[in-house]
């Protein structure tokens, strides 16, 4: 479900990245875009989870665990990556990221683009 309250938390989950690409433009690790998000959100007063481990069940047995770089708000979550495009792969990621979390609401931001716009892809489920 993707209401007002979602629409204004990604907003501001992407002014803040735009404001980290801004600054560091693309070229760099994963990790470093992360890492200006999570300094960007705790700046303005955004709540967040990092590399939280979400477990997968198939009939009560643990097959892997996920691990999502950021839950935003415990409502959104935030894919980083730095690559040359975002492909197919990348979307289903999120989905299975939205369904073992029940969240609805996902975010990959590509940082290896010109300007990020370039870069974003929301995922609803």
């Amino acid at each position: 479900m993707y209401d007002g309250l979602h629409a204004t938390l990604t907003e501001q989950i992407l002014k803040c990245a735009i404001e980290v690409h801004r600054h560091l433009g693309p070229g760099l690790l994963e990790s470093v875009y992360e890492t200006a998000l999570c300094f960007e959100f705790t700046a303005t007063g955004l709540t967040f989870r990092r590399q939280i481990g979400v477990p997968l069940y198939y009939k009560g047995q643990l097959l892997s665990e996920h691990r999502p770089d950021l839950v935003v708000a415990d409502s959104v979550i935030v894919e980083v990556k730095a690559i040359e495009h975002l492909d197919r792969i990348h979307t289903a990621q999120m989905l299975t990221y939205l369904r073992v979390t029940g969240l609805h609401v996902g975010l990959i931001l590509n940082f290896n683009s010109d300007t990020l716009r370039q870069g974003i892809r929301r995922v609803i489920l």
